[in-house]
């Protein structure tokens, strides 16, 4: 698989609930990075291996059927893809979570080194932590 398809594997994972899948695309040393303060956006901050999973499965225990990821296109350049997606998913709490992002992933020797996540911090934190 080529950089693009595995790209597009990771978020077919995601959409599965397969997070022992998702965290085997990466590297050991992988940097998921969420920018944003802290204070305005708890999720923000920079996250290793273990620390992604242990907030994707805590995400995924809120979601009713899991968080369906759709890629609507990308691009890549040398070991960089960037990818556009949105995804859909609604919480045991009645809320619905309706987001698009982008993510710049860098790869090593093909597998996830690096990603940066650009998400609607706002829309987030009304879903997920808004009393």
């Amino acid at each position: 698989m080529g950089n693009k398809e595995i790209a597009a594997e990771l978020f077919a994972r995601f959409s599965r609930s397969d997070i022992p899948g998702v965290l085997s695309l990466m590297t050991d040393d992988v940097v998921w990075r969420i920018p944003g303060k802290k204070e305005l956006s708890p999720a923000a901050g920079d996250y290793g291996k273990e620390r992604i999973g242990r907030l994707f499965n805590r995400m995924l225990s809120q979601l009713e059927s899991g968080l369906q990821m759709t890629v609507l296109g990308s691009v890549a350049e040398g070991d960089t893809v960037a990818v556009e997606v949105e995804s859909s998913g609604d919480l045991k709490n009645g809320r619905r979570y309706r987001q698009q992002y982008h993510f710049a992933i860098v790869f090593q020797d093909g597998k996830i080194a690096r990603v940066r996540e650009y998400l609607d911090t706002q829309h987030a934190f009304d879903v997920w932590m808004r009393p």
